[in-house]
């Protein structure tokens, strides 16, 4: 008769424990704090937010945002990321003018969002007292909008709309700046019609200009 040696075993097993640290850290419950802090920066601002009043919006302790975040700050750092165009695939229109039409599109209803109108103006002034907040808002705003610029002006040179003497430093400012400008700055509301259309192409030509590229007329 066979007989089963760990059933038989008379020597007790320590209870296996559950996972520490990383592993048990609930997707469903980071999200519900992220959502928590949209919320609270939309609705008190940065200065009069706390984790007291995230963790109540959330419906969790205040320990499962310390788990995540050590502090306010490093939380709203990578909220902030949230805000860039991070994740936003490049166009693929088949031309550098459709492209950027596509791309201000996208990025023109993201700025008008109420949440982000809102929170966005308000870290900016927080971030001319803060220089870890200018930092990072620079940081994650630019590298967000930057990168999928800068897939735009790669397929566009490799079509020959652009030359390879493009400056793309003052290339990317000519993509984000106007926009942003109008947007973040002047705090304009929805463009007018065919404004983003006029901007694409006019930014289009700016750019082909400057690149030298085999459209240029």
């Amino acid at each position: 008769m066979t007989t089963n040696a760990a059933a038989d075993d008379p020597t007790p097993r320590p209870r296996r424990r559950a996972p520490a640290g990383a592993a048990v850290l609930r997707e469903d419950v980071t999200e519900a704090i992220r959502a928590a802090v949209f919320e609270e920066l939309a609705a008190v601002g940065y200065a009069r937010m706390s984790i007291e009043g995230i963790a109540r919006r959330a419906g969790v302790g205040k320990t499962a945002v310390y788990r995540r975040w050590r502090s306010k700050l490093h939380l709203v750092l990578d909220i902030v990321s949230a805000l860039a165009v991070q994740g936003l695939p490049a166009p693929d229109t088949g031309s550098l003018e459709g492209d950027l039409r596509l791309l201000y599109e996208v990025t023109s209803r993201a700025l008008r969002h109420p949440v982000a109108s809102q929170i966005i103006p308000d870290l900016q002034a927080e971030a001319a007292r803060n220089p870890d907040i200018a930092e990072a808002l620079q940081k994650t705003l630019r590298e967000g909008q930057d990168g999928v610029a800068s897939r735009i002006l790669a397929a566009a040179a490799e079509r020959g709309e652009l030359g390879p003497d493009l400056d793309t430093d003052l290339a990317l400012d000519l993509i984000s700046g106007p926009l942003y400008w109008r947007s973040v700055v002047v705090r304009s509301p929805k463009p007018p019609k065919g404004y983003l259309g006029s901007l694409a192409r006019a930014t289009a030509e700016g750019l082909k200009a400057l690149g030298g590229g085999a459209d240029r007329r």
